[in-house]
């Protein structure tokens, strides 16, 4: 054997080289669940693009703010979408300009702003939720049901499970 040959690797010295977790169950359903995630969301920013002509952002506030009918602070609106109030701000401004959210003054606070759905917004909304639907359905076709169910039961305990263990 030449001397640019790589010597062969004991199978011990090969695990040796792996990085810890390396094939662990904990590692695969992380994997696929950010495969999974990233496939639907691939999904739906380009059907939201090609078919409306908005972004995967701008319904996530339309949707946070349909379901706060009173409205909700900035840092509010924030902390429900998982966002900096930079990105809100950005989206929240591109709302306003289409006419599809309003800005209050916070009474009990004057230095904030309450940030509302308009009429012309909540139909915007309505049917960017239709769609929103009708592509998830896609989706998801071809799953059974009660693999769903358990899907959904299995998930709500892991992000249960995930929250208590934040630091």
């Amino acid at each position: 054997m030449s001397n640019d040959a790589a010597s062969p690797v004991s199978q011990s010295e090969a695990a040796a080289r792996l990085p810890a977790g390396a094939g662990s169950v904990d590692l695969r359903l992380w994997v696929r669940l950010l495969a999974c995630a990233k496939m639907g969301e691939k999904l739906l920013r380009r059907r939201f693009e090609d078919d409306f002509q908005t972004t995967l952002p701008r319904f996530d506030v339309l949707a946070a703010l349909y379901a706060a009918p009173g409205g909700l602070r900035m840092s509010e609106l924030s902390k429900a979408l998982l966002v900096s109030n930079g990105n809100v701000t950005v989206v929240v401004r591109q709302l306003q300009e289409r006419g599809d959210v309003m800005s209050n003054v916070n009474p009990t606070d004057r230095r904030s702003a309450i940030i509302t759905l308009t009429p012309d917004g909540r139909k915007r909304f309505l049917e960017l939720a239709e769609a929103h639907y009708s592509w998830v359905g896609e989706l998801l076709d071809g799953v059974p049901e009660e693999q769903k169910v358990l899907l959904v039961s299995s998930l709500g305990d892991l992000r249960t499970t995930m929250s208590g263990n934040q630091r």
